[in-house]
């Protein structure tokens, strides 16, 4: 080593930008890139970047992060569609590198993106199909089940039960 280099480096290290501290619990903000909101203008649910992990935030809290945020899109367009069946009017809107992604997923299966988009969307509506007929067949059994057990109990209202 030269007896200079020291000296080199510290000139070095002066002219230099200054950095800021880089904290150690320091989040990267979220960028959002789909926003769904009702029509009072209030975010409902968002899918958002922060750094590499893409997040899907429903009524403020975060619910979710993947690789690949088309799947929540999907999510997304499906509660907008439930909430619009229910009378409610809601806004789905979403920027163009989602737009982008869509597109590039949508061509690789050799479909539109809004064809690709809506068969993910039909995928959350066969769930939620098949989980309202095993809730309605689990009421019925549920009220077999208490009308069974009520009417032993009106045959022995005579005795006391201890």
């Amino acid at each position: 080593m030269s007896q200079n280099s020291k000296a080199k480096r510290d000139k070095r290290k002066k002219q230099q930008a200054k950095r800021p501290f880089l904290r150690l619990n320091a989040q990267q903000q979220v960028q959002n890139h789909a926003v769904l909101t009702n029509e009072d203008g209030q975010v409902v649910a968002a899918i958002g970047l922060q750094g590499r992990e893409w997040l899907l935030a429903i009524g403020g809290q975060t619910m979710g992060n993947a690789e690949n945020p088309v799947p929540m899109l999907a999510m997304l367009k499906h509660l907008a569609n439930v909430q619009e069946k229910e009378g409610r009017k809601v806004n789905l809107e979403y920027s163009e590198l989602l737009q982008k992604l869509l597109d590039t997923l949508a061509a690789e299966s050799e479909q539109t993106a809004d064809e690709y988009l809506d068969k993910l969307v039909a995928e959350f509506e066969g769930v939620d199909a098949a989980e309202g007929e095993e809730g309605e067949a689990a009421e019925g059994d549920v009220a077999e089940e208490a009308a069974a057990e009520a009417a032993p109990a009106a045959d022995s209202d005579s005795k006391p039960q201890a």
